[in-house]
This record gives C-alpha cells, sequence and structure tokens, in this order.
C-alpha cells in the first residue's frame, strides 16, 4: 500500500508516522517513510530549519519536484516496496497566502493507493505552529487552514484516481491512533467502522462515559475506527464560553501526551479567539463526522440508560444513524435502555444488540472481526 499523507502545519505528522513505522516493524512489517519536507531541505542545505516555506514559489515547486523524482527512484520497482508513506502538505497558508504543495504529473507517477489528511485539535495545532514558526496565525487561520488541507487532498486523490480511497485520519487525542493508521495502510481490507455514541450532554455522568470508553475500546481491537471523540474542539468551546461568563481572557487546556512521551505544561488559549470560531467549530464537525461515516463500512452505536431510565440518545447519535442508513452503511444499535426504542431506530437498524459483548459475538460470528493472525499473531 503507498500512502500519501497531508496535513497542515502543525499536525506534527512526522514523530507519528515515525511510530506507526516502528509499530509495523515490532510486528514483522516493514513501512517506508519519505518526509518530503526533509528531502527539500536536503536539496537546499543553505535554508535554516523552519525557514524553507519563506523561499519564493518557483524556488519551493523545484526542491518539492527534486524530492518527489527521489521518492519515486528509491521506491522502484514497486513490488520490491510493499508499504510506502509519504508525508506531505496539500497547501499551504503562508506569507504567500494559499497555494498548492503537489504536482499531478509526479503523484501520477508516484501511484499512490490512498490519500489521509490527518486532523488534529485546532488549539494544539496553533500551538505547535507558534512553537515552530514565526507566524501569526490565529485559531480562525488554522480552521479555514485545515478545511483546505481537507478539501485539497481529496479532489487529487480524485484527480488521480487513488484505488484505495480517501480519509480523514484523526491524530488522536485521548488515545494515540497510531494502530488505526497501521491498519489502514498494511490492512486495508479490514471492515470500517464509524463508532457512534452521546458525547456533550454526558460530560458530567462518570459511570456512563466509563461506558462509553469500554464501547470505544473494544471497537477499536477489532475493527479500524473512525472515532468522532478523537476531535474534541466542543469541549474547547464550551469551556471558553464558560470562561467568558467568568470575565477571563485566557483558558488552560491539557497538552497532548503521544507515544509515553510526557504531556507538556498546559497550552494557554484566548478566549476570543476561540468565540471567533464558535461557528466553524459547529459546522467542522457537522462536516466531519459525517464524513467519517461515509469513509466506514458500516456504524455501531451505543445507546446508553441515562439516570431514570432515559435512553441517552442525543441528536447527534439520531442524525448519524439517519445519515449512515441513507448511504448504505450497515446499522447495528447497542440499545441498553429498559424502554424499548422506537420505530426510527427499529426500522433504519440492520440489527440491535443488548450489550457491546452480544455485538461483538455476532460481528465475530459473521466473520467481521479483523484481529485474528494479525501481523502474524
Amino acid at each position: 500500500m503507498r500512502a500519501v499523507v497531508t496535513g497542515q502545519v502543525g499536525v506534527e505528522k512526522k514523530p507519528y508516522l515515525k511510530a506507526v513505522a516502528d509499530m509495523a516493524g515490532e510486528r514483522g512489517d516493514s513501512i517506508e517513510v519519505f518526509n518530503v519536507g526533509d528531502l527539500m531541505y536536503a536539496e537546499a542545505p543553505e535554508v535554516r530549519a523552519g525557514r524553507i516555506l519563506d523561499l519564493p514559489l518557483s524556488r519551493l515547486a523545484s526542491l518539492r519536484r527534486a524530492a518527489f523524482k527521489d521518492i519515486i527512484a528509491s521506491t522502484t520497482p514497486a513490488e520490491e516496496h510493499p508499504h510506502v508513506i509519504v508525508n506531505t502538505h496539500a497547501t499551504f497558508r503562508w506569507r504567500h497566502g494559499l497555494f498548492a504543495a503537489f504536482d499531478f504529473d509526479l503523484l501520477r507517477r508516484l501511484k499512490p493507493d490512498m490519500f489521509i489528511c490527518m486532523v488534529d485539535n485546532i488549539e494544539v495545532v496553533h500551538h505547535r505552529l507558534h512553537a515552530e514558526h514565526d507566524l501569526d496565525a490565529t485559531l480562525k487561520d488554522c480552521m479555514v487552514w485545515r478545511e483546505e488541507e481537507i478539501l485539497a487532498s481529496e479532489l487529487v486523490a480524485q484527480a488521480i484516481g487513488c484505488p484505495g480511497g480517501f480519509f480523514i485520519l484523526s491524530r488522536g487525542r485521548q488515545v494515540d491512533t497510531t494502530e488505526t493508521a497501521l491498519r489502514l495502510i498494511t490492512r486495508p481490507d479490514m471492515r470500517k467502522v464509524y463508532p457512534s455514541f452521546p458525547m456533550s450532554h454526558v460530560m458530567d455522568m462518570p459511570d456512563v462515559l466509563a461506558e462509553i470508553d469500554h464501547f470505544r475500546a473494544e471497537l477499536a481491537k477489532h475493527f479500524i475506527t473512525f472515532d468522532p471523540g478523537d476531535v474534541d474542539e466542543k469541549l474547547l468551546l464550551d469551556n471558553a464560553l464558560a470562561a467568558a461568563r467568568d470575565g477571563k481572557d485566557f483558558i488552560e487546556v491539557k497538552a497532548h501526551s503521544f507515544g509515553g512521551r510526557k504531556a507538556g505544561p498546559p497550552l494557554r488559549v484566548s478566549v476570543k479567539q476561540v468565540l471567533d470560531i464558535a461557528g466553524d467549530v459547529d459546522g467542522q464537525i457537522y462536516m466531519r463526522d459525517f464524513r467519517l461515516i461515509d469513509q466506514s463500512d458500516m456504524i455501531v452505536s451505543l445507546v446508553p440508560e441515562l439516570p431514570g431510565g432515559i435512553p441517552g440518545l442525543s441528536s447527534g447519535v439520531e442524525r448519524e444513524l439517519q445519515h449512515a442508513f441513507e448511504h448504505a452503511k450497515e446499522v447495528y444499535v447497542v440499545w441498553k435502555p429498559k424502554k424499548n426504542p422506537s420505530p426510527f431506530i427499529t426500522e433504519t437498524a440492520t440489527k440491535i444488540f443488548p450489550t457491546v459483548d452480544k455485538a461483538l459475538a455476532f460481528f465475530d460470528a459473521q466473520g467481521m472481526l479483523g484481529t485474528k493472525n494479525l501481523f502474524g499473531h
């Protein structure tokens, strides 16, 4: 599998993809990772670190073309290089304005099987961007860039005809998604699942949250999962709204830990900048979650029982189930409440289960579970 991995500056793809390759090596597989940025710097040793994007666009284009030609030469013939990751970008939003970061002719020669656009929580991207570059970009700028990067990556994948398709993949916040990336690249035949569950209105219910986390973890063991909870900017917005009511100018956000690396100090985020992206947060959640469903084979939804016997069926979960049904996806529901589900659930669900274990047993009987013989284990 040849995968082109894109994502805006600040997603920090390089250590993430190294971790994916290292994990493959530990399991007896091999993934070659080519970082286009590093190859461009190697072609221009006089350029100081972090300054290459300040070069004229014509020079950038020539350096990028040289880097891609090296990658193509290094991975030919294709049968001798079964798994390749090319770490690059689709767009840049820099001092030159917005500009493309790809060449159709060279991408066609590379013959990638799939495109993956990586995303991360926007406040973390913003922090990394400013830590590594002398650039004045707001949270709004980063939100716009992310949307442009996703759209451009998908259009390029369609234009060159990637047989494996296009995927949006979160870098992961609560849980690293390196396992997901590894399976997507080395075992693309595994079932792809969108886990659906209530989020915002159960945040103060620890028992329900523990049940949801168990559900997410069990699905992640057996499938390629595209978890909507891996990007949680709605929580960022809620915290900023609460801070604004208290007259605060900044909020603190927990830093992300990755690959066993200790998390850094909390990030200090401007309340005003978060409020400025309120519409973008809601709009991108709406768009991204539906896109994650579209790139999945099936949706599995957990409806927990809330205090008082109330079904934990949020409007978001209902819309996700309806969207999946209307787009011919398999729809499975784990219904925990004693109260029977409504016809809007029973008439759209492929099958309903009383517990997560019952659902997994059914999936196993149908030959859907993907961890058997995974990487020879």
